[in-house]
Formats: structure tokens, C-alpha cells, sequence
């Protein structure tokens, strides 16, 4: 499982307790945290294996972790408690019995999240039915973070060219080009557990939307 942390020490402890026992890797990446992200890590999960960031960028910090995964199947979640770790079977199970090659999640394949709000539903759904649109799927979230693929499927998407600001929905764009098969599944979206989102929703909005238009072409 790949954690990429930054200031998340209110968070941390609660999604690192409720990953499964029978997950063999835990790998944080660590971006420049100030706040104790580390030192909470390691004793809510002794067993953690904690990296520093080299650069800047959720992107950066996703690419660093997917070269240093050891794992066959690979699975990245947000460190805000938004998703559930302990829903990790549902995002797994389609590659062990059915051969995907990537299983991504969708907080809104279940319904609109309660705790989500309007502005951030509309934007979502801008996103999720443009990329639809322009690469002839059906997806109804974009930008979750809660994925999951074998180790195998890297080395057929070009994850080494991802940009410093780049975020997982470029694995599915070029997975998609790759003609991968691809299953999405849906997660309850808690919202974020405690303190704040690192950028405004805009912000990266218009960074999801560009990265659609960018990777189609």
C-alpha cells in the first residue's frame, strides 16, 4: 500500500490502523511534512516503511513510490481518512479472480458523498463526464485516490514520465491508450477526517481538467 503524507499527523494514525494485517508493504512517501507526520507513522505501524519525498508534487511523490514498491499489487490511498483502507478487499478482488490490470476507485458510484460539497459534486462531475466523453468510457469520479493495479502495469503506462503536479488519473488516461482492462469500484468518501485540504478545490480542478485535455492528446 503507497501513503503519500504531507502534515498529515492528524490523519495518519487513523488510516494506518485500519489497513488489513494481511497487507505484507506499507510504504510511506513523505513530502517535507512539519507537523510529526513521521514520528506518528512509525508508532501507529512500526512495520511502515517511510521515504522522503526527493521533489515537490503529489505526481513526484507517486512516481518516487511506484519505484520503490516491491509489492505485486499496488495500492495508493490518500492519508486524509477520506477513503477506507478496510474496503481494500473490493479494490483487490478484480485483479485476483477476474485479471484487471486497474482498479480504480469512484466515491460517487455508490451515490453523492454526504459530506461532500455542492461546488465540489458539480466540478467532479464536469471532470468525470468530459474524460467519458473524450476517451469513450463511462467513469463517474476522476480524481479519487484510492486505486489499486499489479506492479506489472507500470511498466505499460509510462508512469515515469508523470509530472511533478500530476495525480493518479493519469494511470487510467494511459491506461486506457494502452487498452488495458480497467474496473472502477465504489468507495464511501467520508470526507476528510481532520484539519484542512492542502489547495483550493479550483485549483485542482483546473489541473485534473488540464491533465484530461493533455493526456488525449
Amino acid at each position: 500500500m503507497l501513503i503519500c503524507t504531507l502534515n498529515e499527523a492528524q490523519t495518519i494514525r487513523w488510516v494506518l490502523e485500519r489497513i488489513p494485517p494481511w497487507v505484507d508493504e506499507i510504504l510511506i512517501v513523505n513530502g517535507h511534512s512539519t507537523d510529526g507526520t513521521i514520528e506518528v507513522a512509525k508508532t501507529a505501524c512500526p512495520l511502515v516503511r517511510v521515504l522522503l519525498q526527493p521533489g515537490k508534487g503529489k505526481g513526484d511523490a507517486l512516481r518516487y513510490g511506484f519505484s520503490h514498491a516491491t509489492g505485486d499489487i499496488i495500492v495508493t490511498i490518500d492519508a486524509d481518512g477520506q477513503n477506507d483502507p478496510a474496503e481494500l478487499r473490493s479494490m483487490i478482488d478484480p485483479i485476483l479472480s477476474e485479471g484487471f490490470d486497474l482498479v480504480k476507485g469512484s466515491r460517487f458510484k455508490l451515490g453523492i458523498p454526504r459530506e461532500m460539497p455542492w461546488h465540489r459534486v458539480l466540478g467532479n462531475w464536469f471532470l468525470a463526464t468530459t474524460a467519458s466523453l473524450l476517451y469513450g468510457v463511462r467513469f463517474t469520479d476522476v480524481c479519487s485516490g484510492f486505486n489499486a493495479f499489479p506492479r506489472t502495469t507500470l511498466g505499460r503506462i509510462r508512469y515515469e514520465t508523470m509530472g511533478p503536479h500530476d495525480y493518479e488519473l493519469v494511470l487510467y488516461f494511459r491506461a486506457i491508450r494502452a487498452g488495458l482492462r480497467i474496473r472502477e469500484v465504489g468507495n464511501i468518501d467520508r470526507g476528510r477526517i481532520a484539519g484542512e485540504s492542502k489547495m483550493p478545490s479550483w485549483h485542482t480542478g483546473w489541473n485534473n481538467l488540464k491533465i484530461i485535455f493533455r493526456e488525449r492528446v
